[in-house]
Formats: structure tokens, C-alpha cells, sequence
């Protein structure tokens, strides 16, 4: 496992994240994201009108995994699982909405090396409080 610093670090770092949802006949869809950790809590930057959205609205559950590493000693990863929450307008046009003042901000500055969200019109904000994360470190087996 990792301690919740490394936690919070590997997390702060790492770029893409893969979000499971349900879909209607209790089939999984996989996709990726790009994603920030405040902490607490995962945001998600999801395109409205994508499969993943729609699930969502229908079924709220969860899971995301964030993993590294390429030879079986470098593996590390975290899964985090709950319910997402929708936060500010879908699609997004930069309403004021102090919950996302801080991943907006964070989000900002990671993928986009800007001091403001660029609002495009086409996505909008999940969040994920999750009610459990599992990790694991590989690199931390004794050789």
C-alpha cells in the first residue's frame, strides 16, 4: 500500500486515469481521462455528450484506476470507487462556482500551463469523494 502522502503525491503527478461506468444491461465501459486530485476528492473534465456522461446520469457509480510502471517492480497504482457527482453547469462556460475554484485551478496548471480554465463548451465536471482507495507499490517488495 501506499502511505496517504505517497498516495497524494502519485496522484498529483500521474496525468490519465482510466473511469469505469455501467452501462444499462450492467455492462462496463472503460475510457480515459484526464483528472486532479485535490486531496479529497478525484474531478473529472468529461465531455457531456459522451457514453461515459450519460451512464453516469443514469447510474452514478464508479470506479477509476490511475496505475504506473512498465517491468513488474515498478508497478504502482491506485483504484478509487464511489459515486460521481455533476458540480457546476454541463457543458461548462465558466459560470462562478466556488467548488471549482480549486480543480480548476489545478487542472489548469497541469495539463494546460495557464493561470485560467479555457472553457470550451463541451465538457463539464465530475467529482469523486471516494468510498474506497485501494493502492499498491510494487517497488516497495523486497528484491
Amino acid at each position: 500500500m501506499m502511505t496517504p502522502a505517497e498516495l497524494d503525491a502519485f496522484l498529483a503527478s500521474q496525468r490519465t486515469c482510466r473511469v469505469a461506468t455501467v452501462g444499462g444491461y450492467g455492462t462496463p465501459h472503460l475510457g480515459a481521462l484526464w483528472f486532479v486530485w485535490d486531496g479529497t476528492a478525484l474531478w473529472l473534465y468529461s465531455i457531456t455528450r459522451s457514453k461515459r456522461w450519460a451512464q453516469l446520469r443514469k447510474d452514478p457509480r464508479i470506479a477509476v484506476l490511475v496505475d504506473d510502471g512498465h517491468d513488474y517492480g515498478e508497478l504502482r497504482g491506485v483504484e478509487l470507487t464511489g459515486l460521481a457527482e455533476f458540480v457546476g453547469e454541463a457543458p461548462r462556460t465558466g459560470e462562478p462556482c466556488p467548488e471549482l475554484i480549486t480543480p480548476e485551478s489545478l487542472f489548469t496548471r497541469k495539463y494546460f500551463g495557464l493561470a485560467e480554465m479555457p472553457h470550451d463548451g463541451r465538457h463539464a465536471w465530475l467529482r469523486l469523494a471516494p468510498e474506497s482507495v485501494v493502492s499498491w507499490d510494487f517497488r516497495k517488495i523486497p528484491g
